[in-house]
C-alpha cells in the first residue's frame, strides 16, 4: 500500500509534465508562438478513439502568421551612388520620390555602408558584419581564408528567411550579388541563390552588373530572356515586375504582410538611361567636378543635411582638377555627369511607381519603407577620363578622352557600356574624402537613407545623426514587426547579428546613439569608429594598379567625427595617444569579425587558382558542350584567356545554306563567336568593342556531317596576347588571321557563353540580335586548352 501511495504522485506528475511539454514544443506559457526557434514547430496531433468522422470534433488548424500589426516592408537599395548625389541630400540630382518620402519621414544622415557593392548587400540582408559573412570583397574575388570565403554560413540566416518563416510573403527584384560563382551553374547547390535565402520570388540579375538594355535575368533559378520591346529597360521591367507581385500577393492574401527586397542595378555602371532622361540635364554640369561639390556642398548646408561647421574636404591630388581639362576632355565629361544625373532621376522615377502601387493598394501607411540611396561611394572605377565600356577599365585598361570622343552623341545608349571619370565620383560624394572601395573615409561609407513609415513613425520631414550601419537595418526590422532574433534556424545556432535596432530614433532626434563602434575594411583601406572618434588608413587607391605598400607601413589618420562631420582635420599627430588606443581596437575588431588576415589584392584574386577559392572547371583542360545550353558565366565556362586552345563543334547541316551561331561567349563590348552565314563557317574575336577579327571559309559546306574546328595558336602566356587564328572543316584548313590582341581577365560581368545562339547582345554585327539560333544541328563542341601532346 505504501508503495502504491509513491507511485501516484509519480505517475500524476509525469502525465502532467508530459502535456506541458507538447503544449510547449510551439507555445509559450502565455499561449504564444516561440519563435525563437525555426522553423516553428507544430503542435501534435491528437489521438481519436471515435471510428466516425460526424462523432468528432477537428482541432483547430495549426498556421504560421505574423504577428498582428506587423508591417509590410519594402527596402529599396540604389547601387553607386554617393552621399552628395541626390536632391533629398543637397545633390544636383532630381530625385522626387526620395524628397517626397523624405518630406514626410526621416533623412538619415550618418548611415554606412561597407565601401563595396556584395559585402554591404549581405550585411543588409543578415544584418551580420561582411566578414562573418564570408564577404570580404565581391564574390569574384573570393579566398581560403575564413571570412572571404563567399559562402555563407547556415549560422547566418537572411533576414528574407526570418520573415517567410513567420508568416510573411517574400520577394527580390533586380541585382543579387550574393552568390558564389561557382555556384551559379544548373549544377548548383541552390542554397545561396534568392530562393533558397528567403525569397519566394525572384527577378533580376546574379552578378555585379548587367545592360540595362539587354540584361541576363533570371526568373527563380531559370535564365530567361528579356521582353522584345524597342523600348525596353530592365529598371522599368523589374518595377513591373515588382508591382504585379505584390498587387497578386495583396489580393489573394490581404491581410499576409509582405517583404520587398528591391536592389536595382542603377546607378551602377553601365550607365545606360533612354536620352530624353540625360537630356533633361543638358548643360547643367559644364561648370565641372570641382565647382559642383562647392555648389552641393552649399545645398547641404542650407538644407540641414551637414552641421554648419562642416568643412569640405580638399581634392586628393591622384584626383585631377576640373581646370586642368582641355576643351574636348570637358565637353565629353559633362556628357558623362549628364547621363549618370538622367539614370539617377529614372531609377527614382521608378521607385516612385512601386510607392505609387502601395499607395492605390491602401498599404503605403502599413508600410516600412527604407530607401538606401547607395550600397557604396560613388564608383571611380571608371579611371581618370572615364570609359564608354566599362569591362576595359575592369581589365586594366585606362581610357582617355580622344578614344571615347565617337561615342559622346550615344553615351548610354545601347552602343555603350559606360562609366564617368573619377572627379564626378569624388563630387558625388560631397563633402567626404574619396570614393567607393576606400573604406577607410567616408566618401567610400556614408549615403543617405530615408525611412517612412506613417503608421509607426511619428516625426515627419526631419534628420537623424545618430551613427548607424547597414547591419542595423535587418534588428530594426524585426523590432518593429515584434519578432525575435531566432536562437535556431532549421537545425543550426545561429551566429547573433552584430547589428542594433535603429527604432529607437524614429521619435527621439536626441536619443543617445546605440551604436558606439565599428569596424570598416576593403582591400586593405581600414578604419575604426569608436564613441565619436575615426582612426583610418587609405592603403590603395581602385583606378591605380600598382603594387601596394606593405600593409605594415600605412600611414594612419585621426578624426573626431562628433566634432568634425565630413574628417576634414587630421588629428593624429596631435593625440597619438588616442590614435593608438583605436589602432588596437581595430586589432581586436579585425579578429573578432574575421577580417585578419587582410588581402589588399584585386586583379589577381580573379584567378581562383591565386585567390584559393572552388573552380567549377578545376584542373580541367577539356569541357564539352552541347546545343541548348546558355548562359554559362565565365566562371563556370573553361577559361580559354590568354593561352592556346582549340575548339571542336561537330555538327550537322540540312542544306548548303545554313545561317546562326554555333557557340559563342560574351557580347557586344567584347568576346568571340564561331557562327555560318549562308554555309560558310566564321569565326571572330571582338576586342572591347574596338576591334574586330574576322575569319571565313572561301565556299559554303555542303550538307550532312562536318567537323568544324577552330585553333588559336597564343603568341605567349602574357595576359592579353595575340595570336593565330586559324579554321578547320573535316581537318582542312579553310581560313587564317591574326588576332592582335585579346582580352586579359574578363570578357563580361553578366554575358555568358552560349551553345546554338548568342543571348543578350550580339558579339558580331554580321548577325542579327536575338535572332542567329543556329539553323543546323550542333550534336556537341569540345573546348581544349591542353597543350598539344608532341
Amino acid at each position: 500500500m505504501n508503495k502504491l501511495i509513491f507511485i501516484f504522485p509519480i505517475l500524476f506528475l509525469f502525465v502532467f509534465l508530459t502535456g506541458c511539454q507538447e503544449k510547449t514544443d510551439q507555445t509559450s506559457i502565455s499561449g504564444e508562438l516561440d519563435r525563437t526557434i525555426l522553423p516553428i514547430k507544430e503542435p501534435t496531433p491528437p489521438t481519436y478513439t471515435e471510428l466516425d468522422a460526424r462523432d468528432a470534433t477537428a482541432p483547430p488548424r495549426f498556421e504560421i502568421k505574423a504577428p498582428e500589426g506587423a508591417p509590410n516592408v519594402v527596402i529599396v537599395l540604389i547601387d553607386d551612388i554617393g552621399f552628395g548625389h541626390s536632391s533629398a541630400f543637397g545633390g544636383p540630382i532630381n530625385m522626387p520620390t526620395l524628397d517626397k518620402l523624405a518630406n514626410t519621414g526621416l533623412r538619415y544622415n550618418r548611415f554606412h555602408t561597407t565601401a563595396l557593392c556584395s559585402p554591404t548587400r549581405v550585411a543588409l540582408l543578415t544584418g551580420r558584419n561582411h566578414h562573418i559573412n564570408n564577404a570580404g570583397a565581391i564574390m569574384e574575388l573570393a579566398t581560403g581564408f575564413p571570412g572571404n570565403t563567399g559562402v555563407r554560413p547556415n549560422s547566418v540566416t537572411p533576414l528574407a528567411e526570418i520573415l517567410r518563416q513567420n508568416g510573411f510573403s517574400t520577394a527580390a527584384f533586380g541585382k543579387y550579388h550574393e552568390t558564389a560563382p561557382w555556384e551559379v551553374s544548373v549544377s548548383g547547390p541552390f542554397d545561396r541563390w534568392p530562393t533558397r535565402s528567403g525569397f519566394d520570388k525572384f527577378y533580376g540579375f546574379i552578378g555585379g552588373e548587367t545592360n540595362q538594355w539587354a540584361p541576363a535575368i533570371f526568373d527563380g533559378t531559370i535564365r530567361v530572356e528579356h521582353a522584345d520591346n524597342p523600348d525596353y529597360h530592365f529598371t522599368d521591367d523589374m518595377t513591373n515586375q515588382a508591382i504585379n507581385w505584390m498587387q497578386a500577393q495583396q489580393s489573394l492574401t490581404p491581410d499576409k504582410p509582405f517583404y520587398v527586397y528591391f536592389a536595382t542595378g542603377a546607378t551602377h555602371a553601365p550607365h545606360h538611361v533612354p536620352e530624353e532622361w540625360a537630356d533633361n540635364y543638358k548643360g547643367k554640369f559644364d561648370q565641372g567636378w570641382d565647382k559642383l561639390r562647392e555648389e552641393t556642398f552649399a545645398r547641404q548646408k542650407s538644407l540641414g543635411i551637414i552641421p554648419q561647421n562642416t568643412q569640405l574636404t580638399e581634392r586628393p591630388k591622384e584626383i585631377p582638377a576640373w581646370n586642368d581639362m582641355g576643351a574636348e576632355q570637358k565637353k565629353l565629361f559633362s556628357r558623362q555627369m549628364e547621363v549618370f544625373a538622367g539614370f539617377g532621376e529614372h531609377t527614382d522615377h521608378n521607385i516612385g511607381r512601386l510607392v505609387q502601387s502601395l499607395e492605390e493598394m491602401g498599404e503605403l501607411d502599413n508600410t516600412i519603407f527604407i530607401y538606401i540611396v547607395g550600397d557604396n561611394g560613388s564608383s571611380a572605377e571608371g579611371g581618370p577620363e572615364g570609359t564608354y565600356n566599362e569591362m576595359m577599365a575592369l581589365n586594366g585598361i585606362v581610357g582617355n578622352a580622344s578614344q571615347m570622343m565617337n561615342h559622346i552623341d550615344d553615351w548610354g545608349s545601347p552602343n555603350t557600356f559606360p562609366h564617368f571619370a573619377i572627379g564626378w565620383a569624388h563630387a558625388g560624394n560631397t563633402p567626404f574624402q574619396w570614393t567607393k572601395q576606400i573604406a577607410s573615409h567616408f566618401g567610400g561609407t556614408r549615403n543617405g537613407m530615408v525611412m517612412h513609415w506613417p503608421e509607426g513613425i511619428k516625426s515627419g520631414n526631419e534628420i537623424r545623426s545618430q551613427f548607424h550601419h547597414v547591419i542595423d537595418i535587418a534588428p530594426t526590422i524585426l523590432e518593429v514587426c515584434n519578432l525575435p532574433e531566432p536562437k535556431i534556424v532549421n537545425g543550426v545556432e545561429q551566429y547573433p547579428m552584430d547589428g542594433v535596432s535603429m527604432k529607437y530614433t524614429f521619435d527621439d532626434a536626441s536619443a543617445k546613439d546605440h551604436r558606439t563602434s565599428q569596424y570598416f575594411e576593403m582591400f586593405g583601406n581600414r578604419a575604426i569608429y569608436k564613441d565619436g572618434w575615426v582612426a583610418a588608413t587609405r592603403h590603395s587607391i581602385p583606378w591605380i594598379m600598382v603594387q601596394n605598400p606593405p600593409l605594415k607601413d600605412d600611414v594612419w589618420e585621426l578624426y573626431n567625427v562628433d566634432e568634425d562631420f565630413s574628417q576634414a582635420n587630421n588629428l593624429a599627430s596631435e593625440q597619438p595617444e588616442k590614435l593608438k588606443e583605436l589602432q588596437d581596437f581595430f586589432m581586436q575588431e579585425a579578429a573578432k569579425y574575421r577580417v585578419l588576415p587582410i588581402d589588399d589584392r584585386r586583379v589577381e584574386r580573379f584567378d581562383p587558382s591565386i585567390a584559393g577559392r572552388p573552380d567549377l572547371m578545376g584542373g580541367r583542360t577539356s569541357l564539352t558542350v552541347y546545343e541548348g545550353m546558355t548562359g554559362l558565366m565565365e566562371n563556370t565556362f573553361i577559361n580559354i584567356k590568354s593561352r592556346s586552345f582549340t575548339i571542336t563543334a561537330e555538327v550537322e547541316l540540312k542544306n548548303k545554306n545554313e545561317n546562326g551561331v554555333i557557340i559563342s561567349q560574351a557580347g557586344r563590348f567584347g568576346g568571340w563567336v564561331i557562327y555560318m552565314k549562308g554555309g560558310k563557317v566564321h569565326h571572330e574575336y571582338n576586342f572591347f568593342g574596338v576591334e574586330h577579327t574576322n575569319i571565313s571559309s572561301q565556299g559554303a559546306v555542303s550538307p550532312g556531317k562536318h567537323t568544324i574546328k577552330y585553333e588559336f595558336i597564343s603568341d605567349g602566356p602574357k595576359p592579353g596576347s595575340g595570336g593565330k587564328s586559324i579554321l578547320f572543316v573535316d581537318g582542312n584548313k579553310v581560313a587564317e588571321g591574326y588576332v592582335p590582341k585579346t582580352q586579359p581577365f574578363a570578357f563580361s560581368a553578366d554575358e555568358g557563353a552560349d551553345v546554338g545562339v548568342d543571348s543578350e547582345t550580339n558579339v558580331s554585327n554580321d548577325y542579327k540580335e536575338r535572332d542567329n539560333k543556329f539553323t543546323g544541328r550542333i550534336h556537341k563542341v569540345v573546348i581544349d586548352t591542353a597543350p598539344p601532346k608532341m
